[in-house]
């Protein structure tokens, strides 16, 4: 089995474990009863053991989890006081801090009688082609099939983790842990694959990225076996943390392999329409299909408004790509119960129709990261990335690790940035998140300038 495969304990360990817990427990309670002279009969110890078991039964695979980034970032602060005579300034989460569009709120008020009804789980018509329109017209489609080709979701986050239980097959190493479904995830990555992976069953593959061909992912590098266990791969562009943008020879690589092996490919494209050049927006999947002449077999993409309209309160977002996949992942979805609220699909519908918004939000974008990128350039290696709203830069010139490095500056300084070794798994003998720190440039832009001198400042003070 390769390295950097996640294992989890065997079920029968754990639960040989929990059945001796349960026997000493029950034998100890039976014990103590007054009329308890002779052991515990084996029918009262049986019954007396699955109950116990019935009360802490949970999901075993709950224990692979590993914490959320944030939690890290918790407990490496735990013992650290932040400079008080300076206010907090967080480039730490993702969550986008500019105003949502008065469209949008007006939209919500507008259609509050939705509250008093049920939502169908495949949205209503007018959202379906209102998604359908955007995605045909943003990238260069013939129509696509609003009805088979699109289904709304609450976030691209919850899709990302439910497709994966719809796609993965669960029982593929029932009999032979060796033939494990294995889940491809780009290495630094959005932590909802990893979890999503092990909760259908699956094991994550971790492939690394590399700094000297823009951080993108080295696929040459999977092993054949690990191809033909594969039944999901993930990818993010543009990625996070990274900022990096899969080009059409990456993409006509993906396809081949999925191709030959049979593998779906869910393309996490939230951070689509966060971009520096008006002239050139991130090529999406779909759109390199098209290019390539093909279609939308075993392919899906995400997208939300979070990003794109300022509106993360609102999970609304939508999967699209092959009917087939979206058909049964429609059926799952049923049964999971995650209908978008007819509220918010009555103002994703207002957003999904609006551009001016999305270019007015990408120009303050635009001001924060050609001010904050070359202020930082000067004591840190960083540039500008493809796209998104973060900025991945390498701390190693300044001799401290990257959470050595965020926890000397919230001390010193009050800025929270996040260490990139927290977004990734130590995979080929490496971490390739280790020595970089990710900047999320969401707050306004007097914010982000006043954060990135506070950077300056501390990286230059360590200089003997």
């Amino acid at each position: 089995m390769p390295r950097n495969v996640q294992t989890t304990p065997s079920y029968n360990s754990r639960f040989s474990s929990r059945r001796c817990r349960a026997t000493c427990a029950a034998n100890a309670r039976y014990a103590r009863r007054s009329d308890a002279a002779a052991p515990c009969p084996l029918p009262v110890r049986l019954s007396l053991q699955l109950a116990y078991l019935a009360r802490q039964a949970v999901n075993p695979l709950l224990d692979t989890l590993q914490s959320y980034p944030f939690e890290k970032l918790r407990v490496l602060f735990k013992d650290v006081t932040p400079n008080a005579g300076l206010r907090h300034i967080s480039f730490g989460i993702g969550e986008p801090k500019h105003p949502t569009p008065a469209l949008i709120r007006d939209a919500i008020v507008n259609s509050l009688d939705g509250l008093s009804v049920y939502p169908a789980t495949a949205g209503t018509p007018a959202l379906r082609e209102a998604i359908a329109k955007w995605v045909t017209e943003r990238y260069s489609l013939p129509k696509i099939d609003a009805a088979t080709e699109v289904l709304p979701v609450s976030g691209s986050r919850e899709a990302l983790f439910a497709l994966a239980q719809a796609v993965v097959d669960p029982t593929a190493g029932v009999k032979d842990p060796a033939k494990r479904a294995i889940v491809l995830c780009p290495n630094p990555f959005y932590q909802i694959y990893e979890g999503a992976a092990l909760l259908a069953g699956g094991e994550p593959y971790f492939v690394n990225s590399d700094p000297a061909r823009n951080f993108a992912c080295d696929y040459s590098q999977v092993p054949e076996d690990v191809w033909a266990r594969t039944q999901l791969l993930f990818v993010c562009s543009p990625g996070n943390p990274t900022g990096a943008v899969l080009t059409l020879d990456d993409w006509r690589e993906l396809f081949a392999l999925s191709d030959k092996y049979g593998f779906v490919i869910a393309s996490d494209e939230c951070y689509s329409e966060i971009y520096f050049d008006e002239t050139k927006p991130p090529l999406g999947g779909l759109e390199a299909a098209r290019q390539l002449g093909r279609g939308f077999e075993r392919l899906v993409m995400l997208s939300s408004l979070s990003k794109r309209s300022n509106a993360p309160g609102m999970r609304s977002g939508f999967v699209a790509g092959d009917a087939a996949i979206l058909k049964q992942f429609l059926l799952y979805r049923t049964y999971h119960g995650s209908a978008m609220s007819p509220v918010w699909q009555s103002a994703s519908i207002a957003a999904w129709g609006d551009e001016a918004h999305v270019r007015d939000n990408r120009a303050k974008y635009v001001q924060k990261f050609s001010t904050v990128t070359p202020m930082l350039a000067d004591v840190l290696d960083v540039k500008l990335p493809d796209a998104a709203f973060y900025l991945w830069a390498n701390v190693s010139r300044t001799g401290l690790t990257d959470d050595a490095f965020a926890q000397r500056l919230y001390a010193d300084y009050n800025v929270t940035v996040l260490p990139g070794s927290f977004l990734a798994r130590e995979a080929h003998g490496a971490n390739p998140g280790a020595g970089f720190v990710r900047l999320a440039l969401v707050a306004d832009v007097a914010e982000c300038i006043e954060g990135a001198q506070r950077i300056v400042d501390f990286c230059r003070s360590l200089k003997p």
